[in-house]
């Protein structure tokens, strides 16, 4: 296995399990391939649902796992306590910007308005060459698809460039999505990350 490009992703997803076991399931298999290629996960730090599958499925495999989560958060007692690390902050808007610091690329798994939300700030701040990174969705059961749908009716509308269209890549497989990223990092290599600071 040739070795990744990326030190650490960020995955986005969410708290909650989902009403289909394939979402579980692939956020723990996610998990332990970003691990086996010993790529680090960089997450929004919770031990429940999609989030927390990710985290024990890259721990079990022997993986680093970053939590960036919100004392308010912590406070209620989500946290993950196994973790390599678990970062806390103040506000959302922090914890955004940590996880951006930390994470090399973007990889977005089904998830409610947190996940959408990071995924398209992580997708403005790329347009606006704020912090260029690769953003991946990985899906094999379909729920990003109307979203990309949408995307589309975007571009056609006049209000998304066919350009910043492409900031965004999806695969229904880990080892496709990897080499996507790892694609689009290469064209993403000469432009400074000049907004975000570790």
């Amino acid at each position: 296995m040739s070795r990744s490009p990326f030190r650490r992703i960020a995955i986005f997803c969410g708290s909650a399990e989902g009403s289909d076991p394939r979402f579980l399931r692939n956020a723990a298999a996610l998990g332990a391939a970003l691990a086996q290629r010993d790529i680090g996960v960089v997450y929004g730090g919770a031990s429940v649902g999609c989030m927390g599958a990710v985290a024990d499925g890259a721990l079990a495999a022997g993986g680093e796992v970053i939590g960036v989560l919100t004392r308010s958060l912590a406070a209620r007692e989500i946290a993950h306590r196994g973790l390599t690390a678990l970062e806390l902050v103040d506000t959302m808007h922090e914890r955004k910007a940590r996880m951006a610091a930390l994470s090399d690329a973007v990889i977005a798994l089904p998830g409610g308005y947190g996940t959408f939300d990071e995924l398209f700030e992580a997708l403005s701040w790329s347009q606006l060459r704020i912090d260029r990174k690769p953003v991946g969705l990985l899906d094999d059961a379909g729920f990003w698809e109307p979203l990309l749908t949408w995307l589309d009716t975007a571009v056609t509308a006049g209000f998304v460039l066919p350009q910043n269209r492409a900031l965004v890549t999806e695969a229904s497989t880990v080892h496709s999505l990897l080499e996507r990223l790892a694609a689009a990092q290469a064209t993403m290599t000469d432009t400074p990350r000049s907004g975000i600071r570790p």
